[in-house]
């Protein structure tokens, strides 16, 4: 549990950092449907991106996994109000968790090159798109991908590192201010 924990939070990482310093540091690619029209850094850092996600996908499939079949670690003691605050706080966690690499994945127009090892398609150009939303929902392409898109990039991005700051905050207030093992009991060892 405590090595999916800090996996996932350095991929979480290691992913925004790859596609913050594409934004900030590369040229932007075209809005064409291959990765290879990037410029080499911008498909580079891209590809890092798409790549972490999809670990980050195959790591929290593991942590809940891993989840279902071990007990909870009880809870220190605290008020109702902070239990739920808890189960809440990590409900959004995990909600995100799985929404950002499937919104990543769906909405992506060019498939990745999974650490350069495995061609990933793109989700728009395997029969189950086709299935799932162009004839089940009736919706094109560019329409789906759009609110998806937005939800990745901007407000589902944005959410993310809120709860990721409340996360690390409360994490913080039960070590400095209760003074118990939350935060201790999460640390590698």
């Amino acid at each position: 549990a405590k090595f999916l924990h800090w996996a996932v939070a350095s991929l979480f990482l290691a992913a925004y950092c790859a596609v913050y310093y594409r934004h900030w540091f590369t040229a932007p690619c075209p809005r064409s449907m291959e990765l290879s029209d990037c410029a080499p850094e911008s498909f580079i850092t891209l590809n890092l991106h798409k790549s972490f996600g999809l670990t980050i996908a195959v790591f929290v499939v593991l942590r809940i996994i891993w989840r279902l079949l071990n007990p909870v670690p009880k809870p220190e003691p605290g008020s109702r109000l902070e239990h739920l605050g808890a189960k809440l706080g990590h409900g959004a966690l995990y909600f995100f968790m799985i929404a950002m690499p499937i919104t990543g994945y769906v909405s992506n127009g060019g498939g990745a090159n999974f650490f350069w090892l495995i061609k990933i398609p793109a989700f728009w150009t395997t029969g189950l798109y086709d299935l799932l939303v162009t004839r089940g929902m009736g919706v094109e392409f560019e329409t789906f991908s759009a609110a998806l898109e937005y939800f990745h990039h901007t407000s589902g991005a944005w959410l993310v590192w809120v709860l990721i700051v409340i996360h690390v905050a409360a994490a913080l207030y039960h070590h400095y201010w209760k003074k118990d093992q939350t935060l201790v009991r999460i640390l590698p060892e």
